[in-house]
């Protein structure tokens, strides 16, 4: 299959990869500069410290306040922000195509020389306090928290990205700038960048200043968890029970990858899904309903989220197990196994004409795959996954006693919770 002639790579002396790809019908410029580095290489007493840095990254160079920062990249209509995951995090920007110079000058200048400075932890503390307070007043997505430590538990996965209480007041400049220098290393960053842009263009402008970036002492091996079986009930006083089921998923760039998608899709990916049509449609249990798939470099999570009345949570529990395990039992159709790959190649077109979207496949293929995948490529290993490579995976993912139930709301029947697990468990 011929290379994508938009798609260009570059690697600097150091290490840093550059990655780009020209889409001259837009007239926006998307950039990110990456690091693989996220919540779960921090120690205990570590953790939360990769957010606090994504947050003090826009705090103020030598150069730049934070006001400074904010308020060049508005004078240029600029779009900024970053994010922390479990296993990367990302600073990035998007400007009209006349600004590129200004936009990537700002994000070396901030990536680079940021001060992390004592009085700016100081006032951004609370900020994140404020951030994890609002998580855990949001049962939708305090759920997912409280089911990754069921699932994960004491390894770096079951941890919050946004770290405890407890360490965030303790962290000050020079823990965090400890952190930043042992793993901010050049074989650890990437930039990517989509849009209408030419890759030896971004090279002049960034080249120079991140090959300054000396390399590191060598990189924390990221130890594989042990998934576990595990029932939850957090009691809180809510009007709904949320309801999140995990069971063994597949590490980012397993094979299976395009089976477990499709799978996904045909279970909870959509609205005409297994699960929506049954507990919402069919039943009118849950406004919200679906299925998930969170995977990681060495594991992963293949599970389901419901809210729902009170009175209706074991029934549901009951429902979302029994659409789970009758994708062990029988093949999917071939209907639905037609519009589930319809459903996601119309998916992966659309955000293709998105340089956003562009700029996050970049770096994600580097990440994973070490090299640029095409979307023909994938296009091509969707089509050809099968009903019986679903059944397959479905009855591999189920074999064995890593079956996880949290639940977070008025729930009070434990026991009927057990009795429920242990007839779909394996013995």
């Amino acid at each position: 299959m011929k290379a994508d002639p938009d798609f260009r790579k570059t690697t600097l002396s150091n290490g840093i990869n550059v990655l780009s790809k020209n889409m001259p019908h837009i007239r926006s410029v998307t950039m990110g500069v990456w690091v693989d580095v996220g919540a779960r290489d921090e120690t205990p007493d570590e953790n939360g410290l990769s957010h606090l840095i994504e947050h003090l990254i826009f705090k103020g160079t030598d150069k730049r306040s934070a006001f400074q920062i904010a308020k060049e990249f508005d004078a240029i209509g600029g779009q900024t922000n970053a994010f922390t995951t479990m296993e990367n995090t990302c600073y990035h920007a998007k400007v009209i195509n006349t600004h590129l110079d200004t936009m990537a000058e700002i994000l070396s200048d901030i990536f680079l020389n940021s001060r992390f400075d004592q009085e700016d932890i100081r006032r951004e503390q609370p900020v994140i306090l404020q951030e994890v307070g609002m998580v855990e007043d949001s049962p939708d997505e305090y759920i997912h928290i409280l089911s990754g430590e069921n699932f994960w538990g004491e390894h770096p996965l079951g941890r919050s990205i946004l770290g405890n209480r407890q360490n965030i007041l303790a962290f000050n400049a020079e823990r965090l700038k400890t952190f930043f220098k042992k793993l901010y290393q050049p074989n650890r960053i990437l930039i990517s960048a989509a849009g209408n842009l030419e890759h030896d263009r971004l090279l002049d402008l960034i080249g120079p200043a991140f090959e300054n970036i000396a390399p590191g002492k060598g990189f924390p091996d990221r130890v594989p968890p042990e998934v576990r079986a595990g029932l939850v009930l957090k009691q809180r006083d809510l009007e709904q029970v949320h309801i999140c089921l995990g069971t063994r998923g597949l590490p980012t760039a397993d094979p299976g990858r395009y089976a477990l998608s499709l799978m996904n899709t045909i279970l909870g990916g959509n609205m005409s899904s297994r699960l929506f049509q049954e507990i919402r449609e069919q039943r009118g249990l849950a406004y919200t309903v679906y299925s998930f798939v969170s995977s990681h470099v060495d594991t992963g999570m293949f599970g389901a989220y419901a809210a729902v009345e009170p009175s209706n949570a074991l029934e549901t529990c009951r429902l979302l197990l029994e659409q789970l395990y009758r994708l062990k039992r029988e093949k999917v159709s071939e209907n639905e196994l037609t519009g589930a790959k319809e459903f996601i190649k119309g998916n992966l077109y659309l955000a293709s004409e998105n340089g956003e979207n562009q700029m996050v496949r970049l770096a994600q293929n580097e990440l994973h795959f070490r090299r640029n995948v095409p979307l023909k490529t994938v296009i091509k290993q969707i089509e050809a996954v099968t009903a019986d490579h679903i059944l397959e995976l479905a009855n591999t993912l189920l074999e064995d006693n890593t079956l996880s139930l949290t639940m977070l709301g008025q729930v009070t029947d434990r026991s009927a919770c057990e009795d429920l697990l242990k007839d779909y468990m394996p013995s």
